[in-house]
């Protein structure tokens, strides 16, 4: 168990955080050796209405949805419904005959891209910034936010057989950048499975976890539990934000026809907590086997070259990290900016959803938050070092 200072330091440390208005508040837990070793909740989940952050609160995983999508096609991978090195466009049309940007010219790709280069993001793909690349990218993303709530929104396959058609930042293979690999995991994920994402994850994951408030909207009795999105760059400190954002309906009130494998689910704390302890035991959970130890080992280990490694340094809150599989791998605790073990895996999202495995330590480490342009904030961070700093 935590030790009784551990547990005051965490518990003012969030305090003052959300006294300082940094968020409105957050849910933490910590779980050791299979066991829930601390859970603690504070600050609001709603201002305006006075309502405070609970344990069945649910919250936007943004990115943290992308270790979901790694594992609905590790399930393929298992199956032998796939191979890592199959071209993208074997499934998705639009990625054939795709083109590169160079110098201000495009240019064919030398080699296909690849199921593997979409789960390591050396495909090539991008969210957005300069070029015809980001250009490109940004425009599909505002027709898809556009259309989110009209009578012809973009399905999954359809936006991503779209994005296909948008060029790339550079050859399939030769370098690493965050960008919108994890949604084209998801449509092929529909096109293997035979249906859409959102179903293959019901039936092959959350229903055998029992991970009954994770999806990618909410029925009205679920609605309740939604916590607010709060931007920190307001005048007078916090301020509510409902936008819209990388296709995705903010208010979770309806089934989306694009389901986002890199940032489209809900979830609880608890719910997430399910999932991430299911890939620390090696894949499963309750007497039930979802993917095998070797392929869990697989999934959590870094996968960047030397030269893919360049790009990803670049990313400097993750010095002393690889890549691989859509997650951070620590690759080596000496050179990192946060207190942990090498080997320790996991992600976050924009809103500032946060989970870490550590395999090392028999550890997880799980921070849940809603605000804008979150990410890895310094409150985690300074909430992992005490946890870290006390084994």
């Amino acid at each position: 168990m935590l030790d009784a200072k551990t547990i005051e330091r965490l518990n003012e440390t969030l305090k003052t955080s959300i006294d300082r208005q940094e968020i409105a508040g957050a849910n933490l837990m910590i779980i050791r050796g299979g066991a829930e070793q601390y859970y603690h909740e504070d600050g609001l989940a709603d201002r305006e209405a006075g309502t405070p952050i609970r344990r069945d609160s649910i919250f936007r995983l943004y990115s943290m949805t992308k270790p979901v999508t790694a594992t609905a096609v590790m399930l393929l991978l298992e199956r032998g419904a796939i191979d890592l090195f199959d071209p993208v466009g074997r499934y998705l049309p639009g990625f054939r005959n795709q083109q590169v940007a160079k110098d201000g010219e495009l240019v064919p790709t030398e080699r296909d891209m690849t199921l593997y280069d979409l789960l390591n993001m050396t495909s090539g793909l991008v969210y957005g910034g300069p070029g015809e690349p980001g250009r490109q990218t940004e425009a599909l993303f505002r027709e898809i936010d556009e259309r989110l709530l009209g009578d012809s929104p973009l399905g999954t396959v359809e936006a991503m057989n779209r994005l296909g058609e948008c060029p790339l930042a550079f050859q399939p293979g030769a370098s690493w950048q965050y960008g919108t690999s994890a949604d084209v995991l998801a449509a092929v994920v529909e096109v293997v499975g035979g249906m859409s994402f959102g179903e293959f994850l019901r039936r092959e994951l959350f229903e055998p976890l029992g991970m009954t408030d994770t999806g990618f909207w909410l029925p009205g009795a679920k609605r309740g539990r939604l916590a607010k999105t709060y931007a920190a760059d307001g005048p007078e400190g916090l301020e509510l934000y409902e936008g819209n954002h990388l296709g995705i309906v903010h208010q979770m009130d309806r089934e989306p026809a694009f389901q986002s494998g890199g940032a489209g689910l809900v979830s609880t704390i608890d719910d997430a907590a399910r999932f991430t302890t299911m890939l620390l035991r090696e894949g499963s959970l309750d007497g039930v086997r979802l993917l095998r130890p070797a392929t869990v080992r697989y999934m959590t280990s870094s996968k960047l070259t030397l030269r893919q490694r360049q790009a990803f340094s670049g990313w400097h809150t993750l010095r002393g990290h690889g890549y691989g599989n859509q997650m951070r791998i620590m690759t080596d605790s000496r050179k990192a900016g946060i207190l942990g073990s090498d080997g320790e895996y996991g992600w976050d999202g924009w809103l500032g959803a946060y989970f870490c495995n550590s395999p090392q330590d028999d550890l997880t480490f799980l921070f849940m938050t809603q605000r804008k342009d979150a990410g890895t904030l310094p409150i985690t961070r300074k909430l992992r070092n005490i946890v870290f700093s006390s084994l």
